[in-house]
């Protein structure tokens, strides 16, 4: 799994020229799924992401994490994360997961980033043309991948 975070101030996707979920302050979350990702690459990721330390406290360092500000969290599935570009310039997307597999672990990733956060999150729509509207704070932009742990 790859997932590009991004500190915002507000975030919103747009379906169909209709707004369908919107945030304040949290985070953005791209995420894309390969063949190998599991349910342990999506508990770790969640668990990662929740309790990263990328928020100010009252002395202006970055030592508060998204459930201690108590952020929100924006949920965009993007298969496009999985591109290759070694060949050409048409980008390859044969590492990403079909739907039928990626859509389980989308859903599965949904209920367990609200688990950690102990709260609803806001999503797009598997598999839909989307617009996201975005003021990045910091800026501050994250990718991380399941299979670099180590």
């Amino acid at each position: 799994m790859k997932v590009v975070l991004q500190k915002v101030n507000r975030a919103s996707v747009e379906i169909n020229n209709k707004i369908k979920s919107e945030i304040k302050q949290g985070l953005l979350l791209l995420v894309g799924f390969e063949n190998l990702d599991n349910h342990e690459d999506i508990k770790w990721l969640s668990k990662k992401i929740v309790n990263m330390r990328i928020f100010y406290d009252n002395k202006g360092l970055k030592n508060l994490s998204l459930l201690d500000v108590g952020g929100d969290i924006l949920l965009i599935s993007q298969f496009t994360l999985h591109a290759s570009t070694k060949k050409g310039n048409r980008p390859s997307y044969s590492m990403a997961t079909k739907a039928e597999i990626a859509i389980p672990l989308y859903k599965s990733f949904i209920k367990q980033l609200e688990t950690d956060i102990g709260k609803n999150i806001k999503t797009g729509e598997f598999g839909a043309y989307m617009k996201i509207d975005l003021l990045n704070d910091g800026p501050l932009t994250i990718i991380i991948d399941s299979k670099n742990k180590i």
